[in-house]
């Protein structure tokens, strides 16, 4: 008998990713999945794409999540305090919502409303130091996906102190998945093919994450809504301070199985990671303004998602952090 996975939020795309990753990995065994306006139906009439997975959506509760080692709480922002308080001290729990990212109360507050319910070790083993945390935790709070997108592409700079913390700029391009998989006219195909669009501009959700995450002290972001499904292409430009940029990228990411600093001349597009968990990254000096440029593309539900949450839930679980998971994308 494997590691027993419980996933709360399954019937949403990053709920439905995890089932994917869940049931195809060599040490998890699925046994619970819920959901709220939806339980009750089969996991396969929601996700189609999950046909022979042979599991009934159950009500998001502490009961039907109880029996689980392991539980991932895919929910909206807000939802997974209250139900983590309710689930058995012993059980092992990452979640992929904001609940317990900032450590900072203020900047919950400004930034999601309501209350904050605390701080967890934070999901991203790329991050120095980070991995044993996480090994070492049963509770973790999972990265946003813009965050990161642009942690892993600004995080070597700061740290090589070959990028000023005080002069980052942003503008980074989603597919509508990451926007979830309620209904709403923005989303309608009829709005998003042909088009891009920006939202929530200067005032992003993910903005204090990367900040905490990553030493930057001012940084402004621009998302972009794209016309595609899944992905996000980021790119990140901060005033040079000296020093060589790409090699601060290669000496951090050396050993890392899903982070790739792309050959030189190579430019990261989202669909080479699409349904895997790496990020692909490039890096150049802008020759007329000296800034240093570094474009940051992933799968919004893989390394932005599920499978950084496995990823995680791998190390806590003193399993190889690749398990179950894709080096390599399935484009086209």
């Amino acid at each position: 008998m494997g590691i027993r996975v419980g996933v709360a939020g399954a019937s949403g795309y990053a709920g439905g990713e995890l089932l994917r990753l869940v049931a195809g990995h060599p040490e998890f065994e699925l046994v619970a999945a819920t959901a709220h306006s939806q339980a009750g139906a089969p996991v396969s009439v929601v996700h189609p794409q999950l046909a022979g997975l042979d599991l009934t959506l159950g009500a998001t509760d502490a009961a039907t999540l109880s029996d689980a080692d392991l539980v991932f709480l895919a929910l909206p922002h807000g939802q997974s305090g209250a139900l983590a308080g309710q689930l058995p001290a012993g059980v092992k729990i990452v979640d992929l919502g904001a609940d317990f990212r900032l450590a900072d109360a203020a900047a919950w507050t400004r930034y999601y409303g309501g209350t904050h319910h605390g701080t967890w070790t934070y999901g991203l083993p790329e991050l120095p130091g980070q991995r044993e945390r996480i090994a070492a935790s049963d509770r973790v709070a999972n990265t946003g996906c813009y965050a990161a997108t642009i942690t892993l592409a600004l995080a070597p700079l700061l740290a090589a102190g070959v990028a000023a913390p005080d002069d980052v700029v942003v503008v980074a391009s989603s597919g509508t998945s990451g926007a979830g998989r309620a209904a709403k006219a923005n989303l309608l195909a009829s709005e998003v093919m042909g088009d891009l669009t920006p939202y929530k501009v200067g005032a992003h959700q993910h903005v204090p994450e990367i900040k905490q995450a990553t030493g930057a002290t001012s940084l402004s972001m621009t998302p972009v809504l794209a016309p595609m499904p899944r992905g996000i292409l980021a790119t990140v430009t901060a005033k040079a301070l000296g020093g060589d940029p790409r090699a601060a990228l290669l000496e951090a990411y050396a050993d890392e199985p899903f982070v790739h600093v792309l050959p030189e001349g190579a430019w990261p597009h989202t669909g080479a990671t699409a349904g895997s968990n790496s990020c692909h990254l490039q890096v150049t000096v802008d020759v007329d303004s000296g800034r240093i440029v570094v474009v940051s593309a992933l799968d919004n539900l893989g390394k932005g998602a599920a499978g950084q949450a496995v990823q995680c839930a791998n190390l806590m679980s003193g399993l190889p952090e690749t398990a179950g998971l894709s080096v390599f994308g399935v484009t086209p």
